[in-house]
C-alpha cells in the first residue's frame, strides 16, 4: 500500500488544498513543492519509486493543480512561502527534505530560511538559480520585458500564457531522442485547468519574478551560512537553467553532490529511473528510515 499515491484534500486556513502522500506515515518527510505550469502530478512517479522508505508529500499550490483559487490571496513568491509553511504546520512536519524544482525553488528557499531547523537535506532538480550570471538564453526573453512600463509587461507575459508555450516549457531543453518520453498530458491537462483567474495568477507570478531578483542575497546567505546536505541532479540542457545554472550552486554549497544528466528541465519524465538511484543512495545516507 505504501507504494500507491494517495489523493487527499486538507484545509489550509480558509484554502481547500489538494496534495499527493505516498509512504509510511513515520517515515522521514520529503516534500515537493512544484514548478509552473504544472502541479503536484510533476511528481507522481518519483513518488511511488521512493514510497518504500520515505513519506513523499506534494501539495498543489492555490491557483494551480486542483487546489483552490481563493480571490484574496497573495499570489506571489512570498505568498507561496507563507501559504507551504502553513501546509506544512498543518500537517505537522517537523523536519523534512526539500525537493527543489523550478518555481518551487524560490518557494520553497523562503520556507528554509523562515526555518533552518526543520530542513534535512535539499535536493535540487533544475531549480532557479540565485545567480544572476548563471540564468540560461531563455531567462533573457522573460528579463527584456522588465524594460516595459509595469502594465505593458503584464500584457506582454500574458500573451505568452498559451497552449502552445506551455507544451514548449515542458517540452525545455528535452534532447530530440527523447522527447516522445514526455506524455503530452503535461500540458493538455494543465492547459484545461487554466481559466481566467488562472492566467492572471500565472501573470502575476511571472512578473514577480523581477521583484525576486531582489531576494537572491537573502537565497544566497542561506546557502552559504547553512548549507544543508544537498544533492544537485540536473538536465543540462534546460534552456532556462542549463549546466551553469547547476555548477553556480557549488559557489555557496562546496560539499553539494552533483550530477548531470543528458536531459532537460523535466527529468522525471525522461530520466526517471537515474534520479531515482541517484535521490535514493543520498537520502540512504541523510535521511535513513530509522531518523523518522
Amino acid at each position: 500500500m505504501h507504494g500507491q499515491v494517495r489523493h487527499r484534500r486538507v484545509a489550509v486556513g480558509p484554502i481547500d488544498t489538494f496534495f499527493r502522500e505516498a509512504g509510511p506515515p513515520d517515515a522521514p518527510v520529503i516534500l515537493l513543492p512544484h514548478g509552473y505550469p504544472c502541479s503536484s502530478y510533476e511528481f507522481r512517479n518519483l513518488m511511488t519509486r521512493l514510497a518504500d522508505r520515505w513519506r513523499l508529500i506534494a501539495p498543489d499550490f492555490p491557483g494551480a493543480g486542483y487546489s483552490s483559487d481563493p480571490v484574496d490571496f497573495d499570489y506571489s513568491f512570498d505568498g507561496y512561502a507563507e501559504f507551504l509553511d502553513r501546509f506544512v504546520e498543518t500537517l505537522g512536519l517537523r523536519r523534512f527534505v526539500l525537493y527543489l524544482h523550478d518555481f518551487g525553488s524560490p518557494i520553497g528557499a523562503r520556507l528554509a530560511i523562515k526555518a533552518p531547523e526543520r530542513i534535512l537535506a535539499m535536493i535540487l532538480q533544475n531549480a532557479d538559480v540565485p545567480y544572476e550570471d548563471a540564468l540560461g538564453p531563455k531567462y533573457a526573453e522573460i528579463e527584456r520585458t522588465w524594460d516595459l512600463p509595469p502594465e505593458e509587461m503584464r500584457e506582454a507575459l500574458a500573451k505568452a500564457i498559451n497552449k502552445a508555450t506551455f507544451r514548449q516549457e515542458f517540452e525545455n531543453g528535452t534532447p530530440a531522442g527523447i522527447i516522445d518520453r514526455l506524455p503530452p498530458d503535461l500540458w493538455e491537462l494543465h492547459w484545461t485547468l487554466m481559466t481566467p483567474q488562472r492566467k492572471q495568477i500565472a501573470t502575476n507570478l511571472l512578473a514577480g519574478l523581477k521583484q525576486n531578483r531582489a531576494w537572491f542575497p537573502q537565497h544566497r546567505h542561506y546557502l552559504k551560512t547553512h548549507r544543508p546536505p544537498t544533492l544537485i541532479v540536473w538536465g543540462p540542457h534546460d534552456e532556462y537553467m542549463p549546466e551553469i545554472s547547476a555548477r553556480a550552486y557549488l559557489r555557496d554549497l562546496p560539499d553539494a553532490e552533483l550530477h548531470l544528466l543528458d536531459g532537460g528541465h523535466w527529468l522525471l519524465e525522461t530520466h526517471l529511473d537515474e534520479v531515482v538511484d541517484i535521490v535514493r543512495r543520498f537520502l540512504e545516507r541523510v535521511a535513513p528510515a530509522e531518523d523518522a
